[in-house]
């Protein structure tokens, strides 16, 4: 079992930056793929980035291509640096983790993840 909680959001200007943290706890971390979900108000969960637990290999969504990095320590910490902030950005930001052999895999849906945090609000105001 892993758990995971979601920390670092917060209320930012148009063009601001913000550092997600996600926290994993419980089991060994390693073979863990992370990513990073968002959900707006009335709008389905979305992929925003992905990591294969070897931290080799990421995945974004198109609309923060060039704008948010993720990343993991050794530790049981995944991170998402989140610059250039727009309005659209505005969200519930999840982190999940799912469990690979593969070090090189990266996961974009929603189904595929075992894990979720809480989430954390993430608010930019224009």
């Amino acid at each position: 079992q892993v758990q995971l909680v979601e920390s670092g959001g917060g209320l930012v200007q148009a063009g601001g930056s913000l550092r997600l943290s996600c926290a994993a706890s419980g089991r060994t971390f390693s073979n863990y793929a992370m990513g990073w979900f968002r959900q707006a108000p009335g709008k389905e969960r979305e992929f925003v980035a992905a990591i294969s637990w070897s931290g080799g290999y990421t995945h974004y969504a198109d609309s923060v291509k060039g704008r948010f990095t993720i990343s993991r320590d050794n530790a049981k910490n995944t991170f998402l640096q989140m610059n250039s902030l727009k309005p659209e950005d505005t969200a519930v930001y999840y982190c999940a983790a799912d469990y690979r052999v593969d070090h090189s895999m990266v996961i974009v849906t929603t189904a595929a993840y075992d894990y979720w945090g809480q989430g954390t609000q993430v608010t930019v105001s224009s």
